[in-house]
């Protein structure tokens, strides 16, 4: 029978073996700190404005810990299948202010496939305090960057720009339309509903040489910008997400609906669970994401370090509240990027 082919005695493995069967997570074994970026549109019960953009420089700590005993899963209508995983912990506060804002504990699962073309199937778990519990599968796989022709200066932008829920999401890149996210907008409803994201309340113009314009409409270019003067030797890039595809808009013509194409994501499933209140006031919908575990060439062998960086989507769903005019439900990507080195300790 099938619930017997997998022992019910587990005992803990070598740390050789542990790294194997954790295949290509086992990269992210260890702990990561440094340096990103948040932006998040979030609901303003005020009634002075329909949004409130909150902007974040940074710091975080990402900490991986392998789970040293296999996981069986009992299969009836497949085989019994063995999975192998890390435990996760992050830690993100505001750089300038110190003050908290995200953790999250989650676990992360290789999963056995017959994936062609070197990919392995994987998926995160996570749960957020503000009550969020998420399920993201999808592929790791590993990349020779000179073979691949990587070009940082072409990774692919993040979508910043709200858009009206149910229709294509605009092209990456595309400025948003709303007040805040404009620099150059400094009406009222534009600078009292923006966060200042440097020191003494001021708006930096830059952030690691960046005009923050930009990083408003693609925070990537943050992710480029720190791989400059970087030569990558090796490279594991993990991509997952709750769904499977979202619809996009055609680039020959990104204003017609019926022409969106697709964005797909591979082995992408599962999805987001919400608690009531999160429900009827920011509905946190989808989350797609991509992590690339790099390691650097130094200047000798000894100098060579280990860097991770990712780029995060979340999309919330909320309405514009402007009376007189009824509530018009839209979608709000929340993004967040980040570079990390691992650190000492980190294994």
């Amino acid at each position: 029978m099938a619930n017997e082919a997998i022992s019910s005695f587990r005992p803990a493995r070598n740390r050789e073996t542990v790294t194997q069967d954790l295949g290509f997570l086992a990269e992210l074994s260890g702990t990561w700190e440094g340096q990103g970026f948040n932006l998040i549109a979030r609901p303003e019960a005020s009634g002075k404005s329909p949004l409130f953009l909150e902007l974040n420089q940074t710091f975080e700590t990402l900490t991986f810990n392998p789970i040293s005993s296999s996981i069986p899963n009992r299969g009836d209508a497949a085989p019994d299948i063995v999975l192998f995983g890390l435990t996760y912990l992050q830690k993100v506060v505001d750089l300038v202010t110190q003050g908290a804002l995200h953790i999250e504990p989650g676990i992360w699962i290789h999963i056995p496939s017959g994936d062609a073309g070197g990919n392995q199937s994987v998926a995160r778990m996570g749960n957020i305090p503000h009550g969020n519990s998420l399920l993201a599968q999808g592929i790791a796989l590993l990349v020779n960057p000179v073979a691949a022709g990587f070009d940082p200066d072409k990774t692919a932008p993040a979508t910043t720009a709200p858009f009206p829920q149910n229709t294509p999401m605009p092209l990456p890149g595309t400025p948003s339309a709303f007040k805040p996210f404009n620099l150059s907008d400094t009406s009222p409803a534009a600078v009292d509903f923006r966060t200042p994201v440097g020191p003494n309340g001021q708006i930096p113009a830059t952030i690691l040489g960046v005009p923050l314009q930009d990083v408003i409409n693609d925070p990537v270019k943050l992710l480029t910008a720190a791989l400059k003067g970087q030569t990558i030797e090796t490279m594991v890039v993990i991509e997952v997400s709750t769904i499977a595809s979202i619809p996009g808009a055609d680039p020959t013509d990104p204003t017609n609906p019926a022409k969106s194409i697709p964005k797909p994501f591979p082995s992408g499933g599962g999805g987001i669970e919400n608690i009531p209140f999160l429900k009827k006031n920011a509905d946190a919908a989808t989350m797609f994401a991509t992590f690339w575990i790099e390691k650097i060439k130094g200047p000798t062998p000894d100098t060579d370090f280990f860097q991770l960086q990712y780029v995060q989507t979340v999309f919330l769903n909320f309405p514009i509240i402007a009376p007189p005019a009824p509530p018009k439900p839209f979608t709000w990507p929340h993004v967040s990027v980040a570079t990390l080195r691992k650190v000492f300790g980190g294994q």
